[in-house]
């Protein structure tokens, strides 16, 4: 071979190798079913969990219709700072409502979140928002309730990032949601927040169907719209409040099978957690510890971070997490990206 062939070659070899490189890599991150992860005990934990319980001949191995994985939604699933996103929904709708009942605007608390004053509306005690929830959140039918909210939806934004509370859900977990999918796991929500809210978008932003939603539940009562049609009607009356206890509770009433697998954020997750580490064979219980503000928040108080009312993480609760074996994901050390808009 020439000196000239051989030059040609050397050529050739240094223009294609990057690229050939670059198309490898490329190729390991589209294997990489967790990409938006960075390697570390949390990491290691899903992937040994669902290899564990889904390959045939495991000591851990799961039947299909036993793989169950439930996740909590505000703070887990997506952002709960600085108000929880139903909260958001309800404050948005009382305006109109004063419309229609002018009397409300004279009338506490309702007054108070007609004057746009957002530190006085912050102050406003947990009775007052129970008000504004249950003249907000009921009096339609289910159909148009759900019409609301998904317009609500297309319209409302962060007030931090400006964009659509639909956007701010956490790449990291829907990378979980997908690959236990991809692994034959059914995923469920289970939340404390209002159920037809979140079945009114969870298949679209989760690819949960509203049947696999599991939340706090309002009373319905049948009756005929004025074409006589029959309807369901939402009614001030609290049937389930899937919190705390209420969370296996809820679990039991709708899906009737204990989580192989278990997400959560706050205290409110406890019980759920337990329910699902006190079954047999393999079993998965995880934390979000929100812990980087730059990125999202940082909040606990557990670890010294700033305490918050909204998706309280104390201390014991952090200590009880080792204790009890359940795995807490530091978002700041756990997470390569947080948003799926981020660059």
């Amino acid at each position: 071979m020439s000196r000239a062939t051989l030059g040609i070659g050397k050529k050739l070899a240094s223009l294609w190798l990057p690229l050939v490189l670059l198309s490898l890599a490329t190729v390991a991150r589209a294997a990489d079913p967790l990409p938006s992860w960075n390697d570390g005990a949390a990491r290691k934990a899903i992937v040994e969990f669902v290899k564990g319980t889904t390959t045939p001949g495991s000591p851990g191995f799961v039947p299909p219709a036993d793989r169950i994985a439930t996740f909590d939604q505000d703070g887990t699933l997506w952002v709960e700072q600085p108000m929880y996103a139903q909260v958001m929904f309800c404050l948005d709708r009382v305006p109109a409502l004063a419309k229609a009942k002018p009397e409300l605007a004279n009338t506490e608390p309702f007054k108070t979140v007609l004057s746009g004053d957002r530190a006085a509306i912050a102050k406003l005690p947990q009775e007052d928002l129970v008000k504004v929830l249950a003249a907000t959140l009921t009096g339609m039918s289910v159909e148009q309730f759900s019409a609301d909210v998904r317009q609500w939806l297309a319209t409302a934004k962060d007030p931090r990032w400006h964009r659509p509370y639909t956007e701010l859900t956490y790449q990291p977990m829907q990378e979980v949601l997908q690959y236990l999918r991809a692994h034959g796991y059914k995923t469920y929500i289970v939340t404390g927040g209002g159920q037809d809210f979140v079945r009114a978008y969870a298949e679209k932003v989760y690819g949960i169907p509203p049947e696999q939603v599991v939340g706090s539940a309002l009373g319905t009562s049948y009756g005929y719209d004025k074409e006589g049609r029959p309807m369901l009607t939402r009614e001030a009356q609290l049937l389930l409040n899937d919190d705390k206890a209420g969370k296996p509770e809820g679990i039991h009433l709708v899906i009737g099978r204990r989580p192989r697998a278990a997400f959560g954020n706050s205290p409110g997750d406890q019980q759920m957690l337990e329910y699902t580490r006190a079954g047999d064979g393999a079993r998965l219980a995880m934390l979000v510890l929100h812990d980087d503000a730059k990125r999202e928040y940082a909040y606990g108080p557990a670890q010294g971070l700033p305490d918050s009312k909204v998706g309280t993480f104390p201390q014991a609760f952090y200590d009880q997490a080792a204790k009890q074996g359940w795995i807490v994901i530091s978002m700041k050390n756990d997470w390569r990206r947080v948003f799926a808009f981020e660059k």
